[in-house]
């Protein structure tokens, strides 16, 4: 029997704005500004998303969820997270486990990231301690330096639930 692996990397990055809520991995976190998108805007579930797509070579989130399309319109990223489980059933993969890193000068995330790695898991049917989630800054550089956004790194590991058996 032979098992066969894949690894996928996804990266998304969204602008900080007034007036909207902030969600990153499902959870409103509290603070003066929000990430601007045409769903939610969670950029950690939309970087988890692709990771996960691109391994199982499904495409990106654009294609499956595009930009403009009304059903869209302030979904919440981990109903389209459930959806891309979906997707990955279907093409006989499972998840190995996930590692994910946010880099944002603010708010400071350590007090929310188990909640957050436990709605991933519970949205893709994986153990929190198959979700990896870490955060980092920007030491002041660039966009995310300034406070402008906040970017999201991923990468899925993922494993063939189809059997090949060979015969010696």
């Amino acid at each position: 029997m032979a098992s066969k692996i894949r690894v996928g990397i996804g990266y998304d990055v969204h602008p900080l704005v007034a007036g909207r809520k902030l969600m990153l991995g499902g959870v409103e976190v509290p603070y003066s500004k929000g990430l601007d998108g045409w769903s939610d805007a969670d950029v950690l579930i939309h970087a988890v998303m692709d990771a996960i797509l691109g391994a199982a070579s499904l495409g990106d989130i654009g294609k499956h969820f595009p930009p403009g399309a009304a059903e869209y319109q302030n979904a919440s990223s981990l109903m389209l997270l459930a959806k891309v489980r979906g997707l990955l059933d279907q093409a006989k993969w499972k998840i190995g486990n996930l590692d994910i890193m946010v880099i944002a000068e603010e708010p400071k995330l350590k007090d929310y990231l188990d909640s957050m790695a436990r709605n991933i898991a519970q949205a893709l049917g994986l153990s929190p301690a198959e979700v990896s989630i870490k955060a980092t800054t920007n030491e002041g550089l660039g966009f995310v330096g300034r406070g402008e956004g906040i970017a999201v790194q991923a990468v899925a590991l993922i494993e063939s639930t189809r059997f090949e058996y060979k015969f010696l």
